[in-house]
């Protein structure tokens, strides 16, 4: 019964992006989180996501597929 909660907890945890920016902006947060790119790089929404987002945040939004997504979504 604890294996089910977990991955239905799981389910609901994962944060999609909303716009292909964001699904970007992620993946080059994740990419310098992980060390693959400097940190000193990164700008605006994507330096914010890594200070403030967890890896397995950051992997679970830059992994969201951009098909059908727009480019931008206003605030």
């Amino acid at each position: 019964m604890a294996i089910a909660f977990e991955v239905f907890r799981h389910k609901e945890d994962t944060m999609p992006a909303k716009s292909q920016a964001q699904q970007k902006a992620a993946g080059a947060a994740l990419a310098a989180k992980r060390g693959d790119a400097k940190k000193s790089d990164l700008k605006g929404a994507s330096k914010s996501m890594e200070r403030s987002m967890s890896e397995k945040d950051l992997e679970d939004m830059a992994s969201t597929k951009q098909k059908g997504k727009p480019k931008h979504v206003s605030p």
